[in-house]
């Protein structure tokens, strides 16, 4: 674990709650959400809560999780979920923090951005195309809602999918080259690219397309699922550690297990930012009992 001696502070940039009705009656929502259905019919589907998360977090070493919602197509659960995260996350302690969900094509849009920012969120996400039934690069249909998420300051965590590899419930067609075309397009937007960016560090070997994409920060959330434990160091070689966070995807899978194999992967030198530094800045958190 590569921390020359030093004590890491660690922030799991991607983890996810879910309202205690979903845990309690998942049907419900698997006939309400056709994306829901597709990733949680399967038997003995976890909802772990926030103190099985914050168990977790302890156990792990985690000082902070950024919390998303799930990517409801309908925008009425999209608003259930953010009040949801809002409360829970304000009895915390500040061990969590969350973003907000917005379909981002759909009427109000705007609004519940707005609305989320009043709350408390740190961001949007994570955004799915699949599952909330838009186009990245429908650019005009996205305007409004990215015009409001830069004047409330918030980032946005987006689901962007694998172009090849293996199918899996809730892969999708979200694909680099049409999610490059929204990066691009809304430069003053901050963007976390989850699941490594669908492959899309890799094409920042061209320099045209590392220059339009410095806004764009990428996370690990379920690498385990899609590529061998190196690829957080080869990432960090082709973009840098100041463009990666570290995020587990909880609970899909386990942070501590997960935690120990990234950091065994990433530079003595990019382990703090990629574990902390980076998601503190991108999402704006303020550590529990930092009075600085």
């Amino acid at each position: 674990m590569p921390t020359s001696g030093r004590k890491l502070t660690i922030i799991d940039a991607h983890t996810h709650l879910f309202p205690p009705e979903v845990a309690k009656d998942p049907s419900a929502f698997i006939s309400r959400d056709a994306w829901f259905a597709e990733t949680h019919s399967k038997q003995g589907t976890e909802f772990p809560d926030a103190s099985d998360l914050i168990r977790s977090m302890d156990d792990a070493g985690i000082a902070v999780s950024v919390v998303a919602a799930w990517p409801w197509k309908s925008p009425d659960l999209c608003s259930r979920h953010n009040d949801f995260l809002a409360d829970a996350i304000s009895k915390s302690d500040g061990r969590l923090v969350w973003l907000g969900i917005v379909n981002p094509t759909k009427y109000g849009a705007a609004d519940e951005v707005r609305r989320c920012a009043s709350m408390g969120a740190h961001g949007v996400g994570e955004l799915n195309a699949n599952a909330q039934g838009f186009l990245w690069d429908s650019l005009s249909e996205l305007q409004g809602f990215v015009e409001a998420c830069v004047a409330e300051s918030l980032p946005i965590l987006a689901h962007v999918s694998e172009p090849v590899g293996h199918v899996y419930p809730g892969k999708g067609t979200a694909t680099p080259e049409r999610f490059v075309r929204f990066a691009e397009a809304f430069t003053e937007l901050s963007i976390v690219a989850a699941h490594w960016g669908g492959g899309l560090p890799f094409y920042e070997l061209m320099p045209e397309v590392a220059e339009d994409l410095r806004h764009v920060w990428y996370d690990s959330a379920a690498s385990s699922y899609l590529y061998e434990h190196r690829v957080a160091g080869i990432v960090e070689s082709l973009v840098g550690a100041k463009r990666i966070l570290w995020g587990s995807d909880y609970p899909v899978l386990r942070q501590k297990r997960f935690l120990k194999r990234f950091l065994e992967q990433v530079s003595a030198d990019g382990a703090a930012a990629t574990t902390s530094g980076n998601a503190l800045s991108v999402y704006q958190i303020d550590l529990p009992g930092d009075d600085s």
